[in-house]
């Protein structure tokens, strides 16, 4: 009997060393893939490593070794966790299915051509249809008063032997006819053509989509599970004594510039005036001083100059160029553009982008660096001649579409005479009256062209409430301020807590009430923010880096607020993270201006994806800090590495559950735009290996060393590395489908 244990317990052993052998054999090709497809190509990568018969096989290896290794320990009296894992084999069965036996491929139709037949396969190869396809019309919507499009819609006749069927294809809507699903993927350039992906999976896809259904139902089934490992930390007793003390680090930083005199600019009521008018900005009619708020933070890195309004900025340029060119307030981030403009600091004049001969310096230089600095010479030569200023609305007569004019654009002949002069003259005569000093006359001509915007743009134009509240959050800009108090008091509370826990000092009520307080404040000022930029540009404000990662501050400071009364110690951690994203937010050259939304993110479930997904990075960001604490207190406090390492696998289960949640989300909002669940992009493989990474530490029972608090904490700042490369890493590095985000 002994002897029959043992063999069993060998077994198991064995299967065990198989099952996460082949696990880390997985995400070695993985990774190994997006490196190999960044060198040699996308489609290397998909012909001999995605595509690849042995790449099948280490996958069905890997299940079946997952699944023995299930059986052999007898899991299904765990009936949350045997689900849990059978959903990944049921997914990973209907991505075979696809792989064996679906067809994906192109259509391309024209309007007048009867029909086709057939279509174009990955390879190459000709695919029969079941039936004759025909394009009856195509047609672009735009959002009102623009010319960004809003939907590309194909109408289309689906004609079999025993019927036919009549539909529309769109962005994110797609047309089912016989077990073949077809997508918007292109147009020809004359509008009379179409080009259609399509797939022909009648069985994988239904066998995936019920695996993420299990999967749902089985995480939130373990969750709930009282023998399950996060009820049993729930109950742990080193969580219990994780009350830790933290201290509000305070710090006033005040920079000063020498009170020199201004550059001449309209006074601030009469600028407010200008920011007031309507202008043809990215693709949508928003407020004048949206684009000079752009304009500015371009030019200088802030939304603000010495004390001058994003308005006044904008008009000194426009009515006082001679001023301002003299002004050193470009910034140049390059050493080698300063260099070629010969500036010693930071910021340059527009004079210096001209030598003494008025030769421009930056003419021939090639490379990103000079190309921002030849970016910002141009834009600020846009609004200088008023191209930029595209505030003047008509109807086109020939075509009665709603059209913006700058002062200096070309109008149609047929434009009457009395709206074409006061096109090209009305900006004129606010000059003069600026040169005349008469403030009175400049705010009247300022509010004749608001009038004149508001009666010929009619329905075209947003609302006023929709209008006000976008001015509203371009005066709201106090992120890096917050980012800097945020960061700041994360320091000083990491240090103070690592100290006081060492001592095992108590904790003030009153230094608690003040740093949720904290918490609570920059948490509805995140969104306030949210909810206005979501309302302006009229969906969830997650459609780029910049978006998602306020949303990741906002989720950490929701998170802080519901766990930090049982764990004190992650409010620094709070306020760490959630400085750090705002920080990360505002590292580009500006930040990304609301615009219309690209048709194919027009979708709910791109929301429901990328919420979830920032929820578990925030998580995820937790964990890494904890492990930092973690080994900080580890030789001196080796109690307190150990409730850091229960609060930790605390955090990891809703974190993983919550990435896996949110890559399954992404993949059904795939497939619904493009037609397919699963592309093996690059973002696509690194969020599954970040996915893979930090499911290891949930299975202590097999793993030993994850039990021990330094390794876990160890590892748990290695593992962090995957969600940079995933979310930084790929977009700036590796490219692919989803760089957009970036």
């Amino acid at each position: 009997m002994h002897s029959h244990t043992n063999e069993r317990m060998k077994l198991l052993k064995l299967l065990k060393r198989l099952a996460f052998g082949l696990l880390g054999a997985v995400m070695a090709v993985l990774v190994t893939a997006t490196v190999l497809e960044k060198i040699y190509g996308t489609d290397f990568a998909a012909a001999h490593i995605y595509g690849a018969g042995w790449f099948a096989a280490l996958w069905g290896a890997l299940t079946l070794a997952a699944l023995a290794c299930l059986f052999r320990r007898k899991l299904w009296r765990r009936p949350a966790v045997l689900l849990l894992h059978l959903s990944f084999a049921v997914i990973l069965a209907g991505a075979s299915v696809t792989w064996l036996f679906g067809r994906q491929g192109t259509l391309h139709l024209r309007t007048g051509d009867p029909g086709a037949t057939a279509f174009a396969g990955r390879d190459g190869s000709e695919q029969i249809l079941p039936f004759r396809a025909r394009l009856d019309d195509f047609r672009i919507e735009y959002y009102a008063g623009t010319r960004a499009p809003m939907d590309f819609v194909s109408l289309l006749t689906l004609t079999a032997d025993d019927g036919s069927l009549h539909g529309e294809v769109g962005m994110n809507r797609i047309l089912v006819f016989r077990n073949y699903r077809f997508y918007q993927s292109a147009y020809d350039e004359d509008g009379r053509g179409t080009t259609l992906s399509v797939s022909y999976d009648p069985w994988g896809i239904g066998i995936t989509y019920a695996g993420y259904g299990l999967l749902l139902v089985s995480m939130l089934a373990f969750l709930c599970d009282r023998r399950g490992g996060f009820r049993r930390l729930l109950r742990s007793p080193a969580l219990r004594k994780a009350a830790l003390c933290l201290v509000l680090c305070t710090a006033a930083v005040q920079g000063a510039r020498a009170a020199d005199t201004l550059p001449q600019t309209l006074p601030r009521e009469v600028a407010a005036e200008l920011g007031d008018l309507y202008v043809y900005y990215n693709d949508r009619i928003c407020p004048l001083q949206t684009l000079a708020k752009d304009f500015t933070v371009k030019l200088c890195g802030k939304s603000r100059y010495r004390g001058l309004t994003p308005e006044q900025v904008l008009s000194g340029w426009l009515f006082y160029y001679d001023d301002w060119k003299r002004e050193p307030m470009i910034r140049i981030r390059s050493a080698g553009a300063r260099r070629l403009l010969e500036v010693g600091g930071r910021y340059a004049r527009l004079s210096d982008f001209r030598n003494r001969v008025n030769e421009y310096r930056l003419e021939g230089a090639a490379g990103r660096p000079a190309g921002e600095a030849d970016e910002k010479f141009n834009i600020i030569g846009m609004v200088c001649t008023g191209s930029m200023l595209r505030i003047f609305p008509y109807t086109d007569p020939s075509d009665s579409l709603l059209r913006w004019a700058s002062q200096v654009d070309g109008l149609p002949r047929e434009l009457p005479h009395g709206q074409a002069l006061f096109i090209g003259r009305a900006m004129n005569y606010v000059s003069e009256l600026v040169v005349k000093r008469d403030w009175a006359g400049v705010a009247g001509v300022l509010r004749k062209i608001r009038s004149y915007q508001q009666k010929e743009g009619g329905a075209h134009m947003p609302s006023g409430l929709r209008f006000r509240a976008e001015k509203l959050y371009n005066r709201l800009d106090w992120s890096l301020p917050l980012a800097a108090a945020f960061i700041l008091t994360g320091i000083g509370g990491f240090l103070d807590a690592c100290r006081r826990m060492v001592r095992g000092r108590a904790f003030g009520a009153k230094t608690r009430g003040w740093l949720l307080a904290g918490v609570a404040a920059g948490g509805l000022y995140l969104t306030l923010m949210l909810a206005l930029r979501g309302y302006v540009s009229g969906h969830w404000p997650v459609s780029n880096g910049y978006e998602t990662m306020r949303f990741m501050a906002w989720c950490t400071l929701l998170l802080t607020l519901l766990l930090a009364r049982r764990f004190l110690f992650l409010l620094p951690f709070g306020y760490l993270i959630a400085g750090l994203s705002l920080i990360v937010s505002m590292m580009g050259e500006s930040n990304p201006q609301i615009t219309q939304l690209m048709p194919v993110l027009d979708s709910p479930l791109l929301c429901i994806h990328v919420m979830l997904v920032m929820v578990a990075y925030a998580l995820l960001a937790f964990v890494m800090f904890g492990g930092v604490a973690g080994v900080v207190l580890h030789r001196r406090a080796r109690g307190a590495a150990a409730q850091l390492q229960a609060v930790s696998r605390l955090m990891l289960y809703p974190a993983v559950f919550c990435l896996a949640a949110g890559i399954f989300v992404g993949a059904v909002w795939a497939n619904v735009s493009w037609g397919r669940y699963w592309g093996w992009d690059p973002k696509e493989v690194w969020a599954l290996v970040t996915l893979l990474v930090y499911a290891l530490p949930l299975h202590a029972g097999s793993l030993p060393w994850f039990r021990r608090p330094l390794f876990f904490h160890w590892f748990c700042i290695a593992a962090f590395l995957s969600v940079l490369v995933t979310y930084f890493g790929v977009n700036f590095l590796l490219g692919g489908m989803h760089s957009y985000a970036g």
